[in-house]
């Protein structure tokens, strides 16, 4: 069954701490469906710890975040994720060993619910729904450019393929928005506009992405608008032009305390 998330994402009052530490406080932005939206701020401004909350990763201090009108607090990962909220992460979390299309169907596994040893089982109907998984394993992989890899030990790829790969594992989940942290970062400028023109085609098929990037070049030329992460806390949103001419602004972003 494809997941459907295209209800406004809002993220309301929200607040995580560290002990002593408080990441993200009383944070509060939307996101709308079939947008592109950067995440932005300094190092340290709560971005990934937001990703986290949003999908169940870390669980809300206070606050509320809501999917169109229902509550996601509190629900494990597995289930925002059936709702269609999936998202990549920083250290990719690739299992190196297994073939890159086996890593796609492990990603198809989980937002199922399965257990992978079932899968091992002949039971009625096994071989069809196998034969349905490798060939959705394998659409997934020839959108991001990975489908003669798909054989391939994960090991063996680049590090720009690896996030090739992390991205066609979320495209598995079918999921409708994508949070998407840092999946251009270390690459080289043709990886760089593979990852633009996958990420346009993907919203104008109706996905919306929320994004958190570093590169303030590729915030202005892929995002519609950027919401802006200071302490924890939204400072200021609006279009990526928008910002940049804000001196205080820049002067956070850019020379902020890390």
């Amino acid at each position: 069954m494809k997941s459907e998330a295209k209800s406004e994402l809002t993220v309301n009052q929200t607040s995580k701490s560290f002990g002593g530490i408080q990441a993200v406080n009383k944070c509060s932005f939307t996101i709308k469906p079939g947008e592109i939206c950067g995440l932005i701020g300094p190092n340290g401004a709560g971005k990934t710890t937001v990703l986290n909350l949003i999908t169940g990763t870390l669980t809300l201090d206070e606050g509320k975040i809501l999917l169109g009108n229902e509550s996601l607090n509190g629900l494990p990962p597995y289930e925002i994720v059936s709702r269609g909220i999936a998202r990549t992460f920083q250290d990719l979390r690739l299992f190196k060993q297994l073939t890159v299309l086996e890593n796609v169907l492990y990603a198809q596994q989980k937002i199922r619910g399965e257990n992978p040893i079932f899968s091992l089982l002949r039971m009625k109907g096994w071989e069809e729904q196998r034969k349905k998984n490798w060939e959705a394993g394998m659409e997934c992989l020839r959108y991001v450019g990975l489908a003669e890899k798909g054989n391939e030990i994960t090991s063996n790829l680049s590090y720009g393929e690896e996030k090739l790969l992390s991205l066609a594992r979320v495209l598995a989940t079918e999921a409708q928005l994508l949070l998407l942290d840092e999946p251009m970062s270390g690459l080289d400028s043709q990886s760089i506009k593979q990852f633009f023109q996958i990420i346009h085609n993907l919203n104008k098929e109706g996905k919306t992405v929320l994004l958190i990037e570093h590169n303030f070049s590729i915030i202005k030329e892929i995002t519609n608008r950027v919401i802006f992460l200071h302490h924890g806390q939204v400072i200021a949103e609006g279009r990526p032009e928008e910002i940049i001419k804000d001196q205080k602004l820049t002067e956070i972003y850019f020379g902020g305390k890390r």
